[in-house]
């Protein structure tokens, strides 16, 4: 297997051109074995848990009568704001894959540098508004993990193998949703970075092309570390899609949809006091 793809510079000196496309297959099918691995670990593994388990759910602590009466029939989980910059980065995701990838395998169309790099575009313009959203108009700490997120991930862990613990309710992002938004801000920001830099390389409107910005040693990094973020989001498009589509989350998939969730599915996967909401505004 090989990792790197390398060159000769006109002086023949050998350097980084890109990654192989080994990586590529190499991260595909990685997430299709996580989806095979997964379907069997919750038709096999998952109702055995939940048999063992006393309430069968998260936990068997039944929220405060109070905590429950402030719950409106709807509990806004995502506003028109984020949901919008959701499915905006998700196109833009799609057409800077397809774009990068069908022309290495032999699928390539007239325009497909041209749609790559608007892509792009777009997708730095959608992660900086949303870092800006975030950071001033929602609830920043919500999808980070903490030092205070130790003890859960360990009660986690312990129930996935089968032992008798109480697990409390997520708040309002499960840890699985807040590791994934980890993994996805490490691959995004490679392929940002990286990308704006790659820009003086082609043609475009935004910057004159200066092929000879960085060394070519430079650039064989540059190109491998976007490489490696590309196809490390083919595994996470790849699992992110599983997840959405499946029965028990498709109401999640709803959510950013419609924006809100049930009362009753609030209560059933949410700890109120993690996740405090109001009757008045619905949102958390």
């Amino acid at each position: 297997m090989e990792l790197f793809e390398w060159g000769n510079n006109p002086w023949g000196q050998e350097v980084l051109v890109r990654i192989s496309m080994d990586i590529l297959y190499l991260c595909f099918w990685g997430g299709i074995a996580f989806i095979l691995f997964h379907l069997v670990y919750a038709a096999v593994w998952l109702p055995k848990l939940a048999r063992a388990s006393a309430g069968g759910g998260e936990e068997s602590s039944v929220p405060a009568p109070a905590a429950v009466a402030g719950v409106p029939e709807k509990v806004t989980r995502h506003t028109l704001a984020a949901r919008l910059f959701h499915w905006v980065m998700a196109a833009a995701m799609l057409a800077l894959m397809i774009t990068g990838f069908f022309p290495l395998i032999g699928l390539s169309f007239g325009s497909w540098l041209t749609i790559h790099w608007v892509s792009g575009v777009l997708l730095t313009v959608s992660v900086l508004y949303h870092i800006v959203h975030a950071t001033f108009f929602l609830d920043f700490w919500s999808i980070w993990i903490g030092p205070s997120d130790v003890q859960e991930i360990i009660q986690r862990v312990k129930r996935q193998l089968g032992q008798d613990v109480e697990v409390k309710k997520h708040p309002k992002y499960p840890l699985d949703h807040r590791l994934y938004h980890l993994a996805v801000m490490v691959a995004g920001f490679a392929v940002i970075g990286t990308g704006l830099v790659m820009l003086f390389r082609i043609d475009t409107p935004l910057v004159a092309r200066n092929a000879y910005l960085l060394a070519d040693e430079t650039w064989g990094l540059i190109y491998v570390l976007h490489g490696l973020g590309a196809a490390g989001f083919v595994m996470l498009t790849l699992t992110h899609i599983y997840f959405a589509i499946r029965p028990d989350k498709i109401w999640l998939t709803k959510s950013m949809l419609f924006g809100y969730v049930s009362r009753e599915q609030y209560l059933d996967h949410h700890d109120p006091s993690r996740w405090v909401v109001s009757r008045d505004s619905g949102e958390g």
